[in-house]
């Protein structure tokens, strides 16, 4: 919470649910990125936060992107970065974009399969790509699912047959899992990394990058390490397990770049207990799931909520969206002790709201519009 947002807020007439947020959070976040690991590229990862505003001071301040889609693409490049500063990241990609990418001057692509390999060297021939590993995502809030990556035991296979189509054998990449609040968890992917840096190397493939990925995380409700923290563990990891021979690094810092940099102001639309007994009420906003609050799901991020009645006798409450959909509750397996004296009508503030809102945001679900967003 900056004094900028509550500025802004306090001056706002607008209804209904908006994010705001403070490019001067950005800034500060990319400057603690570079100067903690000042020998790895940042490739900001676009799908955290697309709005062009953010992508255009991160391109001014020396920014790489990691985008996937096309639409990422082409929004990476009209924000001022060159196509050698954008990486398209998505394993899963169509073989007309992946030629698209390569007509815009995109090099880079990531893999995880010899399928993929085969569209690359079809539409993007001579190209760099790395192979993505599978991660268990173990300790993370948000953990990635088997969805990407592939077993180690698969990856050297598939970079081989990269590298006999003619592309770019670049190197490897993983992911840790979303908001890792452990710096130790990259550990074990750098040691799985350096296996097969020596496993090519001996077949006459010199790899050169690994991509360290994202899940750098944001505060919520408990405190996270500072990034030099995860620098200083990646580091040592790196050093164990590379020796003298330390590979390119880069990074794909997405919520833990924007996610602290905004706020939304949303509503209370209706404050109920479902029987005379009922010890937890419930309590309705004008946001739930569908309006930006995805990551809610399974309460895995839960996110700090400040109101102008905090300091007042708390109670449990569940909390939920407005919508006409059963699962669009927020909380309720672990309800939010909010106040007491809370109105219907009342504003509320949901911080750390900067990444993975205003993309998750239905089109129109129920006739909700799409959730609102100012960058100041």
């Amino acid at each position: 919470m900056t004094d900028r947002i509550l500025e802004f807020l306090r001056n706002r007439r607008e209804d209904g649910p908006c994010l705001v947020l403070d490019l001067d959070v950005v800034r500060e976040n990319y400057v603690s990125f570079a100067s903690a690991m000042p020998d790895t590229r940042v490739y900001y990862a676009v799908k955290a936060n697309p709005d062009p505003r953010v992508l255009e001071l991160l391109a001014k301040l020396g920014s790489c992107f990691d985008t996937a889609s096309v639409v990422e693409v082409e929004a990476a490049l009209a924000s001022g970065a060159t196509a050698d500063r954008i990486s398209f990241g998505n394993t899963i990609k169509k073989e007309r974009d992946i030629k698209r990418a390569y007509e815009l001057g995109v090099r880079l692509f990531a893999v995880d399969c010899e399928a993929e390999v085969e569209k690359i060297a079809r539409a993007a021939p001579g190209s760099k790509v790395f192979c993505r590993l599978l991660c268990d995502g173990k300790g993370a809030e948000w953990p990635l699912s088997r969805k990407f990556g592939c077993d180690v035991d698969l990856a050297p296979r598939v970079l081989e047959h990269a590298h006999r189509l003619g592309l770019v054998a670049y190197g490897l990449s993983f992911h840790v899992g979303s908001q890792q609040r452990n710096p130790a968890m990259w550990d074990g992917a750098l040691k799985a990394a350096s296996a097969i840096f020596n496993d090519l190397g001996e077949r006459g493939i010199a790899l050169q990058m690994v991509n360290l990925g994202g899940g750098f995380p944001t505060r919520y409700l408990k405190e996270v390490p500072a990034v030099r923290a995860y620098a200083q563990s990646i580091m040592q990891s790196l050093r164990k397990h590379f020796g003298n021979h330390i590979p390119e690094t880069i990074i794909e810092p997405g919520r833990g770049m924007v996610g602290n940099a905004g706020v939304i102001e949303a509503e209370v639309v209706l404050i109920s207990r479902k029987s005379d007994d009922d010890v937890v009420k419930w309590v309705y906003l004008d946001i739930g799931k569908f309006n930006g609050l995805a990551e809610t799901m399974d309460e895995m991020i839960r996110y700090p909520i400040r109101t102008s009645f905090d300091g007042d006798e708390t109670e449990p409450c569940v909390l939920a969206g407005p919508s006409c959909d059963s699962v669009d509750v927020l909380y309720e397996k672990d309800p939010y002790h909010l106040p007491v004296s809370l109105e219907i009508g009342a504003k509320v503030l949901i911080e750390g709201t900067g990444a993975y809102t205003t993309t998750y945001s239905s089109v129109g679900f129920n006739g909700f519009p799409p959730l609102k967003s100012y960058v100041i």
